[in-house]
């Protein structure tokens, strides 16, 4: 690694930063690059010679989670995972999510993006179908689009509920808390487990 490298990670890592703090207070439109660079204490050239403009930046910050998401859901469409490797599934998105916790505190909160969500949304649906109708033949596509309703509704509200908490249960913790939540419905209550 370069000194050039470590400079260019550093002023994007500034960058992102200084954007998702300005999120959290507004919304995109009201953010102009001078304010950001000023927060981020990188320079207009800086910022401009990796973004077109602060929709770009956006743009980027979120396909790079759409690509770390797909990787974790791609063994889900690999053969018979069953619930010990939907678990690790599950952890690894849960992983994704904390390495991308600016974003999701973003994404959630009062200034979101509700178009990100819902491409994340989308983006599940479209492995849980493919891997559930395989698992489960017999149900209709009506009853798996139900599941996938309210299974990713439940798992938006752990993540808010993790991000609150300021995320102090690990990624494998929150992952087998929704499994069993998932499998065991009401019964999760009854089983001791330790407060997340």
């Amino acid at each position: 690694m370069t000194s050039g490298d470590h400079r260019i990670r550093t002023s994007k890592r500034l960058i992102r930063k200084a954007l998702t703090d300005l999120l959290r207070q507004g919304p995109i439109q009201s953010i102009s690059v001078k304010q950001l660079c000023q927060n981020a204490g990188v320079s207009r050239g800086t910022f401009y010679a990796h973004y077109v403009d602060i929709y770009d930046l956006l743009a980027r910050m979120e396909e790079e989670m759409v690509d770390d998401l797909r990787q974790s859901l791609g063994p889900m469409l690999e053969g018979e995972p069953g619930e010990q490797g939907l678990l690790n599934v599950t952890a690894g998105l849960f992983r994704r999510l904390r390495d991308n916790a600016d974003l999701c505190i973003v994404a959630l909160g009062p200034f979101g993006d509700r178009d990100f969500i819902r491409r994340l949304l989308l983006l599940g649906r479209e492995y849980f179908i493919a891997a559930y109708r395989r698992s489960f033949p017999a149900a209709t596509a009506e009853q798996l689009e139900r599941c996938y309703a309210f299974m990713s509704g439940g798992c938006i509200g752990l993540l808010e509920d993790w991000l609150k908490r300021g995320m102090t249960a690990s990624a494998q913790e929150m992952a087998e808390s929704a499994q069993q939540i998932m499998l065991q419905g009401m019964g999760y209550l009854k089983s001791r487990h330790p407060a997340i």
